[in-house]
Parts: structure tokens; sequence; C-alpha cells
């Protein structure tokens, strides 16, 4: 199965985890990445730690949890390649719209991704 068709057919919990220039590392829960047609992936977040933490170091780690019994699934090795603030396409690749919600900014985050390996063991 592919990594698209994976992520759209296995719900889970999913963990970004990225550090700042300095090292200091977080980890926060985030969706189900978005595939896009050029073959990266996209997260949407808001301007809070993890966004900050790309700034000045592009590389991160997605954890993806599948439900069930078990430790199955997935862990991506990512590396930024571009954002976009509070565009059209962020927009229309929401899955979730809460009435009460705040008007904060929000980036779409593009990664390609480096490494590919299952939640638990070197993947050989």
């Amino acid at each position: 199965m592919d990594l698209k068709a994976y992520f759209e057919d296995t719900e889970g919990v999913g963990v970004l985890a990225t550090a700042d220039g300095e090292g200091k590392v977080d980890a926060a829960v985030y969706a189900r990445p978005h595939f896009m047609e050029d073959g990266t992936i996209a997260m949407i977040m808001r301007d809070r730690l993890t966004h900050h933490n790309l700034q000045s170091n592009p590389h991160a780690a997605y954890l993806f949890h599948q439900n069930g019994p078990g430790y199955k699934g997935k862990r991506l090795f990512l590396t930024k390649v571009g954002e976009e603030q509070d565009t059209e396409l962020l927009q229309s690749l929401r899955r979730r719209q809460y009435i009460d919600e705040k008007d904060e900014t929000r980036f779409l985050v593009f990664f390609q991704i480096d490494k590919e390996l299952p939640l638990v063991g070197s993947g050989k």
C-alpha cells in the first residue's frame, strides 16, 4: 500500500517532532498529512512552537500510531521545503472547522519525505 492510501485509510494518532536551531526539542499531536501532487506532504499548523522551530531547523519527524492492538504505524523523517500562509489551498485541505475558532494565522507547511520506517523496528 502506498503512503497516500495508507494515511487515507488508516486511523490513529500522529505526533510531529521538531527542534529549534539550538536543538531544543518539541513534540505535538498532529493530524494525518496531506499528500500533494508533487510528492510532498503538507501539514497545517498555527504560529506556535512547532512552526517557530521549523524557521531555524527544517528537519522534523512524524510518528503515526495506527489504531488497534500492538504497535503498528509509520515514522516519517522530513525536511521542510516551503510554506504558505492562510491560502485558499490551506482552507480547502482543512478536515475540521470549528464554530468558536479564533481568527488565527495558519500555515501550510510542505515537507519532502527523506525516509520512511515502520513504527517499531528498522524496516528490514
